[in-house]
């Protein structure tokens, strides 16, 4: 499932979807301007988790590198999709979510609207994804260890956690 997107304000929150929303944030990213918007699906969980807010910069004439997370309008889907490059192919990328079983496919530089920046979570930072270490995450994805890898992660620090709450 594609990370969607909705915009973040103080009273509510609105979804928007469908054909309108990438072409709404190439709007506003063509004018340098940021985005915050709320992550809706599992695609990129762990790094990105549903309901975390995304921060997503303009390119700026930039070209996005392996391991960088951007947000692009999926050519086939039609759709607002925010995933992780894991290879370059001559102009085209290949992107992955991180909680997937399949790339995207190849993805023009065009159909690319901007770079995740920054991701909060309960108001939080998530350090983790965006760093040196996005380089290590895309080529785990890229090559199918990514998932396999964190579910053996995930059942070897388990117990740990079920002991801790008991402790505490």
């Amino acid at each position: 499932m594609a990370q969607s997107l909705s915009p973040i304000t103080h009273h509510s929150t609105q979804l928007l979807s469908g054909d309108v929303l990438p072409e709404l944030l190439r709007d506003i990213l063509g004018k340098d301007a940021e985005c915050r918007f709320q992550a809706k699906g599992h695609s990129m969980s762990p790094f990105i988790k549903d309901g975390d807010v995304v921060t997503i910069s303009p390119l700026s004439g930039s070209s996005p590198r392996l391991g960088d997370v951007v947000a692009f309008n999926h050519p086939e889907a039609g759709k607002l999709v925010i995933h992780r490059i894991v290879r370059k192919k001559g102009d085209s990328f290949l992107a992955r979510g991180e909680n997937t079983f399949e790339a995207d496919g190849l993805i023009e530089k065009r159909d690319i609207l901007g770079f995740v920046t920054r991701v909060e979570r309960k108001g939080r930072r998530v350090l983790i994804g965006l760093g040196p270490e996005r380089l290590l995450i895309a080529f785990l994805s890229r090559n199918g260890f990514l998932l396999p890898l964190g579910h053996l992660v995930w059942k070897l620090i388990r117990p740990f956690r079920v002991l801790a709450i008991v402790f505490y």
